[in-house]
């Protein structure tokens, strides 16, 4: 998972646009980001480990100038957690120089880079996009379709090369891409929350299989891929990955998982005096777990919004360390029994700490409520899930996980009833973390640090 943002607007700040666009997709990704622009076809990138505000400062955005800019905040699913793989990237090729910011995972990078015939730099997957763009003699339009072309797998991307601006998705609609105006100015961004930020006007979602270039003389699309006859766009991000004030193909974040909250009342109820959620993902579905049973709602647990996302930390250590630092309960749960309701559970160290801090506070029951069925599978388009054999549903029942986790009691809503939340259709999602059912073929290897072996 990551964030990737673009602009072309000759007479603004470009730098600064992308730098308050990659703000607003921070959650995406806090490994590290970049911003490259393009003044009169030229290309300069400044990227770094760290947050946005981490990586640049005033006299670095001053720095920076152009006509067109895309940014990008990196969450590491190929890779590892280096500066070499932080993006955009700048890739010197035989034809062009293009720096590019990519959202996915994919499933040929290996192929790819060997065909490549010439080291990377990178051990990330990205790198070889940029290499097959740059290297490619046809014009930059028919460059990228045939690249898009060779892709399998997850592939959200905006790129700068010959003086224009190109973002892509790939065939399956794998990560949301958005197209907004900034006036007459196109932007391209991760998610529509980015555009809301700048004062960008929503316009349509990037088609799958589009490519779209913006140039002096306007923005350009071409359908690059034909759609694939079922779309794959990501379940995960409506119960997990994106923004609430995000709208994915049409429906409102906040207002699917405020619906997942009210299925799991109606599928999984229980008798309690409050529920609280796992801020802060888990807080509209306990809205919606609240309003539908009469529960009142709490707080519960205070985070500490200073501590990044405990899941998109690149160790398993780290995220048990944030665990304890993030989160602490208030003492009026002491006596009552409590609901906490969550996202998910992956591997279930997150879960069962949460579960031992509110009995250590004095909580008498506490009940899980999962607004995701159990995720049972990895992902090879994008999201560091882990492995099966550490994901604790995998070859659990639900009362191993809940014995495990050590709660009174566990329920996870059903995959029916997160469909019917989403609104969407079954054929337009990727569900195959839940269901084992694939949309692509999957790499014989997928280990995130294959590259480094290389």
């Amino acid at each position: 998972m990551c964030g990737v943002f673009g602009v072309h607007a000759p007479g603004r700040d470009v730098a600064r646009l992308s730098y308050f666009g990659l703000y607003a997709l921070q959650h995406r990704g806090q490994e590290s980001a970049g911003i490259a622009v393009s003044e009169d076809g030229r290309l300069t990138a400044v990227r770094d480990l760290g947050l946005v505000p981490q990586v640049f400062d005033e006299r670095t955005l001053s720095g920076l100038h152009g006509e067109y800019a895309i940014g990008h905040t990196r969450y590491s699913t190929t890779g590892a957690n280096a500066w070499e793989n932080a993006q955009p990237l700048l890739q010197h090729g035989r034809v062009r120089t293009v720096a590019l910011g990519h959202n996915g995972n994919l499933v040929n990078a290996e192929e790819l880079r060997e065909e490549a015939g010439r080291p990377l730099s990178s051990t990330s997957d990205s790198e070889v996009i940029a290499a097959l763009i740059a290297d490619d003699e046809r014009p930059l339009a028919q460059a990228v379709a045939a690249t898009m072309a060779r892709l399998e797998g997850a592939a959200t991307v905006v790129g700068l090369a010959d003086g224009k601006l190109f973002a892509f998705r790939d065939a399956f609609g794998f990560r949301p891409l958005v197209l907004g105006r900034l006036g007459n100015d196109p932007v391209v961004a991760s998610e529509s929350c980015a555009l809301d930020l700048v004062g960008a006007a929503f316009e349509r979602e990037v088609r799958p299989g589009e490519l779209v270039i913006a140039d002096e003389e306007g923005l350009h699309s071409v359908q690059a891929l034909p759609p694939a006859e079922h779309g794959a766009l990501c379940i995960f991000e409506f119960f997990y990955l994106a923004r609430p004030d995000t709208r994915l193909a049409g429906v409102e974040v906040h207002g699917a998982r405020v619906r997942m909250g009210e299925r799991l009342a109606a599928e999984s109820p229980v008798e309690a005096d409050l529920v609280l959620p796992i801020p802060d993902s888990g807080t509209p579905a306990a809205i919606g777990f609240a309003r539908a049973t009469g529960i009142p709602f709490s707080e519960g647990l205070i985070k500490n919004r200073y501590v990044g996302r405990t899941f998109i930390q690149p160790e398993q250590g780290m995220r048990e360390q944030g665990i304890r630092m993030k989160f602490n309960p208030l003492a009026e749960v002491a006596g009552k029994r409590v609901v906490v309701v969550d996202d998910s559970i992956v591997r279930g160290s997150t879960t069962r700490q949460i579960v031992q801090m509110l009995f250590d506070a004095g909580a008498a029951e506490v009940h899980v409520r999962i607004s995701s069925p159990p995720v049972v599978s990895p992902c090879f388009y994008g999201i560091d899930l882990a492995s099966e054999d550490e994901m604790i549903a995998a070859h659990s029942t639900v009362d191993d996980v809940r014995a495990t986790i050590g709660a009174t009691s566990l329920a996870y809503i059903s995959l029916e009833g997160l469909q019917a939340a989403t609104r969407r259709p079954a054929g337009a999602l990727c569900r195959a973390c839940l269901t084992r059912e694939y949309p692509t073929r999957v790499p014989a290897d997928a280990a995130k640090l294959r590259f480094e072996r290389v």
